[in-house]
């Protein structure tokens, strides 16, 4: 006989996270009552408490760090390209 596996919705997988850190029930009551593996209750749980870390750093500081990064890299890589250009003009006997 062949077993589907039941997905869950990430909205109940916080439900019963946040249950899980509130630790009023134990984790196998938390299995009994919505019908989920003790151990799956544990990864949710600790998910959501790596989860939460994330939640309040400031992404912005390094999407802004990268967009600068990235922008020297690219000047850097013009300059590049253009030194070549006229090394190549001058080897050629073109005008610079």
């Amino acid at each position: 006989m062949e077993t589907l596996r039941r997905k869950h919705t990430p909205s109940f997988k916080a439900k019963v996270a946040l249950e899980a850190i509130k630790e009023q029930k134990t984790s196998a009551e938390l299995a009994s009552q919505y019908q989920v593996h003790p151990g799956q209750i544990r990864n949710w749980k600790a998910t959501a408490t790596k989860g939460f870390i994330d939640l309040f750093t400031d992404k912005r500081k390094n999407r802004d760090q990268d967009r600068e990064d990235l922008i020297q890299e690219l000047y850097r890589q013009l300059g590049q390209l253009n030194a070549d250009l006229n090394w190549l003009k001058k080897k050629s006997g073109l005008k610079p």
